[in-house]
């Protein structure tokens, strides 16, 4: 069940990365920016397991604090890339 969690967290991310990054930031694709939050997020929470994470019960803060940081990297990245750009995905 947490991985759904991981997932939500990441569209949320991913979906706010793309109006609240610096810049001009029109030109990023908003399903790019989801996206990037979730692929994000999934790393993050596997990081977590690799290091050791068992998941203790209730809302386990360490796991959560990694995955939103490590969501909001790539979606930073893409909106830096392409934010000033001109981008032409076929719709």
């Amino acid at each position: 069940m947490e991985i759904i969690g991981v997932i939500i967290a990441g569209i949320i991310i991913g979906s706010l990365g793309k109006w609240f990054a610096p810049g001009n930031k029109s030109n990023t694709p908003l399903w790019l920016t989801t996206l990037c939050g979730i692929v994000g997020a999934l790393i993050g929470w596997i990081i977590y397991l690799a290091l050791g994470g068992n998941g203790s019960p209730g809302l386990d803060w360490d796991c959560w604090i990694l995955v939103v940081v490590c969501a909001a990297i790539p979606v930073a990245i893409a909106v830096a890339l392409l934010g000033n750009k001109k981008v032409n995905f076929p719709h």
